[in-house]
C-alpha cells in the first residue's frame, strides 16, 4: 500500500533524475543544488501546496518562489511531475528556443518572478503575501525556497524584518542548508541553531529539520501552515548532491553538469529508474471571487496660474487622485512619504499603502511581488536611494513587472542637504532598463498627468520629481502622452533649440527672456518624456534652428537627458551641446548650485552666445 511518505520519496527520486538528465543534456547547470532540495520540493508540490494545474494565474493558487534560482531544473522537474509540462520538454533546458531557461523567468508561465540574482526571493514573496493578506484577503500561502549562501545578503534580512512587522503568517520560507557555496563552505555551514536564532530574533517562527527526512519535513510544513500571527522559516539541513555517492557533500561540483558517459551512467544506476504511475492528487485552491471597482479617469489638475508647486507635490496629489480612479493602485514608500508626498495617498487609502521603512532593496522587491499579483505599485523614495536597489530594479524588468518608480529630490537643486542626497545618476539608471519609460515633469500639472500616464502604461515607468517649488506652466486641459514633448517657446527666427526638463526648464525660460532682450530668439522644448523620446519633434526643431540643440539637465552628463537627445539625432548631422552637472557637488543654495555647475539661466545664455 502506498503511504504518503513512500509517494513523496519516489517523487523526490524522479526530481533528482530529471535534474541530472536535463543538465547533462544541456552540458551546464547546477544539478547538485537540485538534489539537495528535491525532498523539500517533493513535499511542497505534491502535498503541502494547493494549486490549479490548469491555470497558472488562478488568483488563489499557493505561490512558490525559487529564490535559489540556479536550482531551476528542479523547479521544471516538479512541474513535469505534476503533469503541467511534458517530461520530454525538460531536455530542452537552456536551449535558445526553450522557455526553460538557466534561471527562472516568466517566459515560463508558472514562473511569476525572475530569480537567480540571490537574496531577492523573500522580498518578492513578502509582496505577494501582503497582497493575499491585506488586499485580496485570500487564503493562499507563499512559499519561498532560499539557499543558505544567499542569507548573507542584506535584502533577506530587510524582508525578514518587514514580514514580521506585518505579521505575514501566510509567508513560509525554507532555507536549504547544504553548507556548500559556489567557491567554499558557507559561513555557518551546518549550524542549524544559528540560522534559527537569527530568524527568531527577527520575529519569525523557526523550525529546524533534517531536510531529507519526510517524518520531519511534513510536520514542519503543517506547523508552518497553522501559524496565526508570524511568518515561518523552516531551516533544513541537507546535502548537496544527495543521493549520488560521489557528488554528495563534495566540493567543486557547483555549476557543473554530470558529463554524459560513464559518470552519468553511474549516477543513474545509483538513483535507479524513474518511478511511473505514482498516485498523487494535488489539492486545488479554494474558489475566490475578487471584486474590483471600475477604473475611471483621474480628476484634472487644479492650480491657479500664479501658484508655485514642487513637482513632488504634483506627484503626491496625482497619486492620491489616481487612488480614487483605480482600485488596483497601491503605494509603497521607504520612510520618505512626507518628502515624496506619497503620504497624500496614505491619508486617503491607508489600506493600500505599505510603509517599507529604510530598506530600499525590500521596498522594490515587495513592489515587484505586488505587481505580479495584479496590483499597480508606485514605489517612492529619494532618487539617490533607488540606486541602492538597482539590482532589484534590473530584475523587475526580467520579471516583466508592471511597476512604477518615483524618485524625488533629484539633482543639485535640492540645495543644502548636499551630494549624498542628490539623485544625479537616476535617468541613466532607468534609461538602461529594457523597455522602460522615463518621465520628468516640469510643473505640478504635468506631474499629475504623468502619474496617470504611468498607471495606464503596462510596464516599468520611472517618474523623476524635484524639490524646489516652481511656477505652473500648463493648463489643466493639457495632455502629456508618453513619448511626447512640449514646445513651450518658438518663433520663426529661433537661432538654437534648448531641450530640457524639470527645474532647468524654468532656467531656460529665464534665459529665453534675457536673450530676447539682446535680439536672440531661442526655441525651448520640454522633454518630459526622456524615454521614449520624441525624435520627430527634435529633428524638426533642429532643422529650423541651424541644426543646433543645447541640452540642459540637473543630472550628470553620462546617460542623462543629453545622451537621450544625442542618441535620437546623432545620425542626422545635428550638433548637440550638453550642459549638465560635472564633478561632485557640495551643499549650497539651489540657485548657487545651478550657477556653480553651469546649468543656470546665465550658463544657458552664455552657451547660446558661444554657439550661435
Amino acid at each position: 500500500m502506498d503511504t504518503l511518505k513512500n509517494i513523496l520519496e519516489r517523487k523526490a527520486t524522479n526530481l533528482r533524475i530529471h535534474s541530472i538528465l536535463s543538465t547533462s543534456e544541456a552540458g551546464s547547470g547546477h544539478p547538485t543544488t537540485c538534489l539537495s532540495a528535491a525532498d523539500i520540493v517533493s513535499a511542497l508540490f505534491f502535498h503541502a501546496m494547493r494549486y490549479d494545474c490548469g491555470d497558472a494565474q488562478n488568483p488563489n493558487n499557493d505561490r512558490f518562489i525559487l529564490s535559489k534560482g540556479h536550482a531551476a531544473p528542479l523547479l521544471y522537474a516538479a512541474y513535469a511531475e505534476a503533469g503541467i509540462i511534458p517530461v520530454d520538454d525538460l531536455l530542452t533546458l537552456r536551449q535558445i528556443d526553450s522557455i526553460l531557461e538557466g534561471h527562472p523567468t516568466p517566459r515560463f508561465d508558472w514562473t511569476e518572478v525572475a530569480t537567480g540574482s540571490l537574496g531577492q526571493g523573500l522580498s518578492l514573496g513578502l509582496g505577494m503575501a501582503l497582497n493575499g493578506k491585506y488586499l485580496d484577503k485570500s487564503d493562499y500561502r507563499v512559499y519561498v525556497l532560499l539557499g543558505d549562501g544567499e542569507t548573507a545578503e542584506g535584502g533577506v534580512w530587510e524582508a525578514a524584518a518587514l514580514a514580521s512587522h506585518y505579521q505575514l503568517n501566510n509567508l513560509i520560507g525554507i532555507v536549504d542548508v547544504n553548507a556548500l557555496g559556489q567557491s567554499q563552505r558557507t559561513m555557518s555551514e551546518f549550524d542549524i541553531d544559528t540560522y534559527c536564532n537569527r530568524f527568531e530574533a527577527f520575529g519569525w517562527q523557526t523550525i529546524g529539520i533534517d531536510g531529507h527526512d519526510f517524518d520531519e519535513i511534513l510536520p514542519a510544513l503543517e506547523k508552518a501552515k497553522s501559524s496565526t500571527d508570524k511568518p515561518t522559516m523552516i531551516i533544513a539541513k541537507t546535502y548537496k548532491g544527495k543521493g549520488v555517492s560521489f557528488l554528495e557533500n563534495e566540493d567543486n561540483w557547483h555549476g557543473k553538469a554530470v558529463p554524459k558517459g560513464e559518470e552519468l551512467d553511474k549516477v543513474l544506476a545509483e538513483l535507479g529508474p524513474l518511478h511511473t504511475d505514482i498516485p498523487v492528487q494535488i489539492e486545488s485552491p479554494n474558489p475566490i471571487d475578487i471584486q474590483s471597482s471600475p477604473i475611471t479617469a483621474c480628476e484634472p489638475p487644479e492650480y491657479a496660474s500664479d501658484d508655485e508647486v514642487a513637482t513632488r507635490g504634483g506627484y503626491g496629489t496625482g497619486l492620491a487622485k489616481l487612488g480614487a480612479a483605480n482600485p488596483n493602485v497601491v503605494a509603497l514608500d521607504g520612510d520618505t512619504k512626507n518628502s515624496t508626498y506619497a503620504e497624500q495617498f496614505m491619508e486617503l487609502y491607508p489600506d493600500r499603502f505599505f510603509e517599507m521603512f529604510i530598506a530600499e532593496q525590500n521596498l522594490v522587491g515587495a513592489g515587484i511581488g505586488l505587481a505580479k499579483r495584479g496590483k499597480i505599485p508606485f514605489v517612492s523614495t529619494f532618487a539617490a536611494f533607488l540606486s541602492r536597489a538597482y539590482d532589484q530594479i534590473r530584475m523587475s524588468a526580467i520579471s516583466q513587472a508592471n511597476i512604477k518608480y518615483a524618485g524625488s529630490h533629484c539633482g543639485v537643486s535640492i540645495g543644502e542637504d548636499g551630494p549624498s542626497q542628490m539623485g544625479l545618476e537616476d535617468i541613466a539608471m532607468f534609461r538602461a532598463i529594457p523597455e522602460s519609460v522615463v518621465l520628468y515633469p516640469s510643473d505640478a500639472v504635468s506631474a499629475e498627468r504623468l502619474v496617470a500616464e504611468a498607471a495606464a502604461h503596462h510596464g516599468i515607468v520611472y517618474i523623476r520629481t524635484s524639490r524646489p517649488k516652481t511656477a505652473i506652466l500648463y493648463d489643466a486641459t493639457d495632455n502629456f502622452p508618453i513619448g511626447g514633448c512640449k514646445v513651450v517657446r518658438e518663433s520663426a527666427e529661433d537661432k538654437a533649440t534648448i531641450v530640457t526638463a524639470g527645474v532647468t526648464l524654468h532656467e531656460a525660460l529665464k534665459a529665453h527672456d534675457i536673450l530676447a532682450a539682446d535680439g536672440i530668439n531661442i526655441r525651448i522644448i520640454d522633454l518630459y518624456s526622456i524615454k521614449p523620446v520624441d525624435t520627430e519633434t527634435l529633428l524638426s526643431a533642429a532643422a529650423e534652428t541651424n541644426n543646433i540643440l543645447i541640452t540642459v539637465e540637473d543630472h550628470y552628463p553620462e546617460g542623462g537627458l543629453g545622451d537621450a537627445v544625442l542618441d535620437a539625432v546623432a545620425t542626422e548631422g545635428v550638433r548637440v551641446h550638453k550642459l549638465a552637472v560635472t564633478g561632485i557637488p557640495r551643499s549650497g543654495k539651489p540657485d548657487e548650485l545651478l550657477e556653480l555647475h553651469g546649468i543656470s539661466a546665465n550658463a544657458i545664455v552664455q552657451k547660446v552666445k558661444d554657439v550661435v
